[in-house]
């Protein structure tokens, strides 16, 4: 078990280090020189010298790179007047030199000034939000019609779940959110009394800053249709194979009433695929929700990084995409570690 983890560590570890170097040297060489964006013509040398030795563009290319991986690791050495604003212990302090242990520093937003971290942090509240409201819709409806579907299979409700879900596999996710919010939020605004765009937090001049729940409704149905269809038709399938079981004739014919054969028996059984699927699906709406973010003005991840893909806002950019790497990298081991103690199989062979 411990040869296991150690691997699957060292794996994340090179996962994550090939993803911010992709990205470093990715953004670094094809967008616009930062100080370029920030200085004026009337910015003399002086001041264009400090603004970047401030965000550290005084180096060539490969020292900055050094110095943002630095920054990364949890364990970082750092020159005394280079030391940045972040929280965490000093491991060594030196006349020239000081090691910190920390966790990951993501430098700050050349357009706000403020840590890259914190605007991260504030819209992956959001990102959350509607990734979880998502895949709980998908997974409760997806498996009452998943099971519905296998109860009346060859029926005509069978066949327009699996037209309905195959419908719902094959179209994007930015297209469903341009159909639900011009349909349900601007045509028939009247019946729904929803909107085309939404946030979590709606501010008044007099009540001030209100929850507002119903505008989660269009974004996460719009993120959460397709995940929704596929655990339809897992649900169907792995149903059916549980109904077809030995163990299931042998509960007919003890005279188990129906709803325990279906839900106490086959369901259980035809589970662990679909959870296998929920897992994976969860790490892919949190990264996912970009376009859809976009689309409904949603304060999230996604939105977060479009605008700095607008405004050249690099630190926020790099910042965004390593903490979705990590994410997905989490998620997937999390998900192994489960599988390791659920399924006696995967530790022998491990």
């Amino acid at each position: 078990m411990t040869k296991y983890l150690t691997k699957k560590l060292l794996y994340a570890v090179l996962i994550l280090w090939s993803v911010a170097t992709v990205v470093f040297w990715l953004f670094s060489a094809s967008f616009p020189s930062p100080e370029d964006i920030l200085v004026t013509d009337r910015t003399d040398e002086a001041t264009l010298n400090a603004i970047k030795k401030d965000l550290q563009l005084d180096q060539p290319l490969h020292v900055q790179y050094l110095r943002f991986m630095n920054d990364l690791l949890p364990v970082s050495v750092y020159q005394n007047d280079r030391i940045p604003a972040v929280r965490g212990l000093t491991a060594y302090s030196g006349s020239e030199k000081t090691v910190l242990i920390k966790m990951p520093y993501l430098r700050r937003s050349f357009q706000t000034g403020q840590p890259a971290s914190v605007l991260i942090r504030q819209a992956f509240i959001g990102t959350l939000v509607l990734a979880l409201a998502a895949i709980v819709m998908a997974t409760l409806i997806g498996i009452f019609f998943g099971v519905l579907s296998s109860i009346k299979q060859g029926s005509w409700l069978d066949r327009s779940l699996l037209f309905v879900s195959t419908l719902g596999i094959s179209i994007p996710s930015f297209f469903s959110a341009i159909i639900f919010s011009w349909l349900f939020g601007y045509v028939w605004s009247e019946f729904t009394g929803l909107s085309v765009v939404g946030s979590l937090y709606e501010i008044d001049a007099f009540e001030g800053k209100t929850l507002a729940l119903k505008n989660l409704i269009l974004p996460a149905l719009a993120l959460g249709i397709r995940p929704l269809a596929i655990i339809t038709q897992l649900t169907r399938n792995a149903m059916l194979d549980a109904l077809a079981k030995d163990y299931i004739r042998t509960a007919k014919s003890k005279g188990l009433s129906k709803r325990n054969i279906y839900f106490k028996h086959a369901l259980k059984s035809a589970l662990n695929p679909v959870i296998t699927s929920i897992s994976g699906w969860f790490a892919s709406l949190l990264a996912g929700a970009f376009f859809v973010e976009f689309i409904f003005s949603w304060n999230g991840l996604g939105s977060l990084t479009i605008r700095a893909l607008e405004t050249s806002d690099l630190p926020v950019i790099m910042g965004c995409i390593v903490f979705i790497a990590a994410l997905f990298v989490l998620i997937n081991m999390l998900v192994d570690v489960l599988y390791t103690f659920l399924d006696p199989r995967i530790r022998l062979e491990s």
